[in-house]
């Protein structure tokens, strides 16, 4: 069985009391990193875990070795913080043990997504989201060309170190439209801001952040 557990976007408390007993009853933790999943861990008193790494740089043959696992023991899949298979490399995971016909049960927690929507206002019914932008700089303008023609809302993240180049990429396609940026959600940094690019720009008091982005609709 493999278990997709939420785990926390900043407070470490935001983790929900399901999330805990199956972390501290499964057999293997399957997590991006063994610091910041022990880390998390210890925070609640659990020790003593087995853990796999499954990242960015897992291979093919790394990916399809963990499925044998998740269908022999109770294995708890967990990211950095977040939802695993949400933009990580969680997703491959999971759709190989589907193949395979391993169980897979979610059990749901803290959402930097949702966070951000609640945080708008607005009752946005619909919404593109583009998640990680292309790093490299011509794949990254043309992306941002496309984006252009939608109307609807748009929500974009990128790595904390792009926070200044993102924001300076929609002072150059959007500069018209209003935006919604929060960074560190859930963490005493959290920073909330709203309005127009030069705005969101002029109150930047770090170059780096945990950072997602909504466009507003036209």
């Amino acid at each position: 069985m493999l278990y997709v557990v939420a785990t926390p976007i900043g407070d470490v408390s935001e983790i929900s009391l399901r999330a805990l007993e199956i972390l501290k009853n499964c057999d293997v933790v399957i997590c991006e990193s063994t610091k910041e999943a022990s880390k998390l861990l210890r925070a609640h008193g659990i020790t003593g875990k087995s853990y796999e790494v499954l990242d960015e740089h897992s291979t093919p043959e790394d990916k399809a070795a963990l499925v044998p696992l998740c269908a022999e023991k109770t294995v708890a899949l967990v990211s950095d913080c977040g939802t695993p298979g949400f933009c990580d490399p969680g997703a491959d995971l999971v759709r190989l043990c589907r193949q395979k016909n391993v169980p897979v049960k979610s059990v749901l927690g803290a959402s930097a997504l949702m966070g951000l929507l609640s945080l708008s206002g607005q009752r946005i019914d619909e919404f593109v989201f583009r998640g990680f932008l292309p790093a490299e700089n011509e794949a990254r303008a043309r992306a941002l060309k496309d984006l252009t023609k939608e109307k609807r809302a748009i929500i974009l993240m990128d790595t904390p170190y792009r926070l200044k180049k993102t924001l300076n990429d929609m002072k150059e396609h959007f500069a018209q439209r209003r935006f919604l940026l929060t960074m560190n959600l859930s963490q005493e940094e959290e920073i909330v801001l709203e309005g127009s690019i030069d705005k969101l720009i002029g109150g930047l008091k770090a170059d780096k952040a945990e950072f997602m982005l909504l466009v507003y609709p036209v």
